[in-house]
């Protein structure tokens, strides 16, 4: 079962709190109370703690010293989809992985990077004639109002790049990637498939689908990590800086982990 609204939105807020970003946030407001508190040798204990903490966030978890090991790691569970095999499938499934609508400045729905990145991967896949089908998954994820429709901007540019319309399914109802497996298999029913969506979430995607019956063959893309288990070949005198994509990159790393025990935890896989 689906969740409904509410449950949806919950599940949205609780994910939050997994970012480093949202720890960032509450430490330095602590810091901020503590700064306008009379002092006293117990507040300087918090006012030290915090502030140390804060430096943890952005200098050991921003790092891509961490960060890049890190990735790698979870982008390495799984193999990249061997181009040399002649087998065939029932499917090509791709999962969004996210759209911006439009509005007074914004003319027409775009798909964000990730969801295009994968997109263009299982149009090529389409190309070199692996599966008869191509199937788009993602719905409406905006948690108030309305929001674009993940699969049908992933049509509009699978059209655009010469993929035949009646090769193409929708599944348009996807909020997360539960929802993605159990929309896709209902669209589709059991078979073979292969899954296209980013390499830091191939393994729970993996999982959740094959959970569902489908035979999955992985075919992982959006790599942010260029060499495994030689991580340190990506790296470069500057990685000793803090960056923001280090910090998304941890987060990410942290978003999947807990999505992978809490898919554990509640029987999806």
């Amino acid at each position: 079962m689906d969740l409904s609204p509410f449950l949806f939105g919950v599940s949205k807020l609780v994910k939050v709190a997994v970012f480093p970003y949202t720890w960032l946030c509450a430490v330095t407001a602590s810091l901020v109370v503590l700064a306008w508190l009379p002092d006293s040798p117990s507040r300087l204990r918090w006012r030290r703690g915090l502030a140390v903490a804060a430096a943890g966030i952005v200098w050991i978890l921003g790092s891509p010293l961490t960060a890049t090991p890190l990735v790698g790691f979870l982008e390495s569970r799984l193999p990249s989809f061997d181009h040399t095999t002649t087998a065939k499938f029932d499917a090509i499934v791709v999962l969004g992985g996210g759209a911006a609508g439009k509005g007074s400045l914004r003319p027409d729905e775009e798909l964000g990077g990730v969801s295009l990145q994968r997109t263009l991967c299982g149009v090529a896949l389409f190309a070199e004639g692996r599966a008869p089908r191509l199937v788009f998954s993602g719905g409406d994820a905006a948690i108030f109002g309305t929001g674009p429709r993940e699969a049908v901007a992933m049509k509009r540019v699978a059209l655009q790049a010469g993929v035949p319309d009646q090769a193409i399914v929708l599944d348009d109802r996807a909020r997360n990637t539960v929802e993605n497996a159990r929309g896709v298999t209902r669209v589709l029913g059991q078979g073979s498939v292969v899954l296209v969506t980013s390499a830091s979430h191939m393994l729970r995607a993996t999982a959740l689908f094959r959970a569902q019956g489908l035979a999955v063959t992985p075919a992982p893309c959006a790599y942010s990590v260029t060499n495994w288990p030689a991580f340190w070949e990506d790296l470069d005198p500057f990685a000793v800086i803090p960056s923001l994509g280090a910090l998304g990159g941890v987060t990410n790393t942290l978003v999947e982990m807990v999505g992978l025990a809490t898919a554990w935890m509640t029987g999806a896989i």
